[in-house]
């Protein structure tokens, strides 16, 4: 069974923002597309030379954001015990798209490979997103073209 892996990226949380049309032709914004390729590098860097997996997995994703410096220190304090909640911008749902999207061909082949998801934003000293990728222990994709042997099955629980 594969190992999980758990790629960094270092730097405030940015959200997959929705594509632009020039002259009929769509493109991904410039903050997007940077942070994006910023991440795929963090992910191959994660990688080590090992091949995507191929395999149904699991994302957990922690966007964590810096406090802002106009808050006082009692609300400081608040939000780094987690008593006080990142409810602004960017939305969760976005920030997951882009993470996805950075991973693809990397540490998944695809990410229609992803079956669940667990995500969390909040306040922290050091702005990063931390996305974990699981195995999903004992499943198959349903790409599958014949029925596991009795050697193969045991792998798969």
């Amino acid at each position: 069974m594969s190992e999980s892996i758990t790629v960094t990226v270092i730097g405030v949380p940015v959200a997959k923002a929705r594509h632009r049309m020039v002259n009929g032709i769509a493109f991904t914004p410039k903050k997007t597309a940077n942070w994006e390729a910023y991440a795929r590098m963090c992910a191959t860097a994660t990688m080590q030379g090992q091949r995507a997996r191929r395999e149904p997995c699991e994302l957990s994703v922690i966007a964590v954001f810096p406090v802002p410096k106009s808050w006082p220190g009692w609300k400081r304090d608040a939000a780094l015990n987690g008593e006080i909640r990142h409810t602004t911008k960017p939305d969760l749902d976005n920030i997951l798209k882009a993470a996805k999207d950075a991973l693809n061909g990397v540490v998944y082949a695809d990410d229609a490979q992803v079956t669940q998801t667990t995500m969390r934003k909040q306040y922290g000293t050091s702005p990063r997103v931390v996305i974990e990728v699981y195995p999903v222990s004992g499943c198959l994709p349903c790409q599958i073209k014949r029925r596991p042997g009795p050697q193969e099955q045991g792998a798969l629980v």
